[in-house]
């Protein structure tokens, strides 16, 4: 905490608040107005509370490597040379004359990693390079693609206002995690976009010129910063696509004899997307993803965060795609519910815990109340999307991870696909997906 920090972050706050009350009545309506604000001061109280986690629990971390040894540098160079502090911005490694400023930036070499970089450099030149300030823009980005996601689904479905603004907005891991100067909070808030603008597009027919400019930003920004969340979101938004809008084929006939080429254009397009996303970075060219796994699952567990204490394993890791398939139930299964209460070994596995814990139950809780009934979900398209996404996130993040400590924070982007999903199983078992239409107006 600095001096900067006291004065320059109430006005930042004030300003978004500001913001935030011009903008909700084009976002909201009657039904869940009231969820808007608290979900925002959520994010925003989330988002200085990482900043003492990491000060006085972890004495360090990425959240200060990409602000102090990031984009402090950037400003810096800014303050002293506004064109090398831009070039830094928007050329990084390839700006010429700015070794000076560069050789101190740690990040500067990892792609993925510097791009947050640049973002948490456009916000330090309005908040004069205060950290707190910074952190409560990248929570105001998180909240703004949490809400285009929770709009996504609560337009279709308003009867469930409630059960959405808890399963999207306001699960703990979610909003804390998903709030601070991380990778987590960019992606995170991406997605939400991407979901968004690709049900405008594609589901609802929109032409809407911003729709197209938000998608195509959207996945460019999944794809610089996290490629196997982009390589999991693309296939799966297709399926998407694709039966939405087999659905709306009423003669049943018809839709029977358009499956076989459903399928097929659903496979050739699932992998094309892998294949042409993996292109020109060998981690995550498809002959590579299973090694890949296996060197990033090792690294976290036995090197980078080895003395964090809440390592786990799934058994040796070969590079192979056979044994990473084996492996698949254990990793979807550590994602979604582990750790268990007696895997504790520090405080903040506690929380964890208690969130899995809640998950196994909620889980438990849809399929005993679902019956049979579960079975007619899978002719929904949300449910196939929203289920699809979190199973393949989970195995992705599961299998790689091996460090609770770490998947805590890599396994949010799949939660609100999860808890959407299981609240649509819940209400199909209530009303077979029959909702009432409510006035949402004034």
């Amino acid at each position: 905490m600095e001096l900067r920090d006291l004065l320059v972050t109430p006005l930042i706050i004030l300003i978004v608040y500001w913001i935030a009350y011009l903008v909700r009545p084009y976002f909201t309506d009657n039904l869940n107005r009231h969820y808007f604000l608290p979900a925002l001061t959520a994010r925003i109280f989330c988002s200085i509370a990482i900043g003492f986690l990491y000060q006085f629990y972890y004495h360090g971390g990425d959240t200060f490597n990409y602000h102090t040894l990031g984009s402090r540098v950037v400003w810096d160079a800014f303050m002293k040379d506004p064109e090398a502090g831009l070039r830094l911005i928007f050329f990084g490694l390839e700006s010429e004359g700015t070794y000076e400023y560069s050789s101190r930036i740690l990040f500067v070499r990892d792609p993925g990693s510097y791009f947050i970089v640049r973002i948490a450099s456009i916000f330090d030149i309005l908040t004069f390079s205060t950290y707190s300030a910074t952190a409560i823009l990248f929570a105001t980005v998180s909240f703004a693609g949490a809400w285009a996601f929770y709009l996504t689904f609560y337009r279709r479905i308003p009867l469930l206002h409630l059960e959405l603004a808890w399963g999207i907005l306001f699960i703990p891991s979610l909003v804390f995690w998903g709030s601070g100067i991380l990778k987590d909070t960019i992606v995170l808030s991406a997605i939400g976009f991407a979901v968004y603008c690709c049900d405008l597009l594609f589901i609802r027919k929109s032409k809407s010129i911003w729709a197209m400019t938000g998608i195509f930003l959207s996945l460019l920004v999944i794809f610089a910063v996290k490629k196997f969340i982009l390589q999991a979101l693309i296939p799966t938004m297709l399926l998407w696509i694709y039966f939405h809008n087999i659905v709306a084929i009423r003669n049943y006939v018809l839709r029977i004899m358009i499956l076989p080429l459903l399928v097929g254009l659903i496979g050739y397009s699932a992998y094309w997307s892998v294949v042409k996303i993996g292109e020109g970075d060998s981690k995550y060219a498809v002959d590579q993803l299973a090694e890949t796994a296996r060197i990033t699952a090792y690294d976290i567990g036995f090197f980078t965060g080895k003395d964090a204490g809440s390592r786990y394993s799934l058994g040796e890791l070969t590079g192979s795609f056979s044994d990473m398939l084996q492996k698949a139930p254990a990793a979807i299964n550590v994602s979604l519910f582990r750790p268990y209460l007696w895997e504790i070994r520090n405080p903040l596995m506690l929380f964890s815990a208690l969130e899995s814990l809640f998950f196994t139950a909620f889980v438990l809780y849809v399929l005993l109340r679902s019956n049979i009934k579960i079975i007619s979900t899978l002719k929904d398209p949300d449910v196939i999307f929203t289920l699809t996404v979190s199973l393949i996130l989970a195995f992705a993040v599961g299998i790689t991870s091996y460090n609770f400590g770490t998947l805590s924070r890599y396994k949010i982007p799949l939660l609100p696909f999860f808890a959407t999903g299981l609240i649509l199983i819940l209400q199909y078992s209530k009303s077979e997906r029959k909702f009432p239409v409510l006035d949402t107006t004034e």
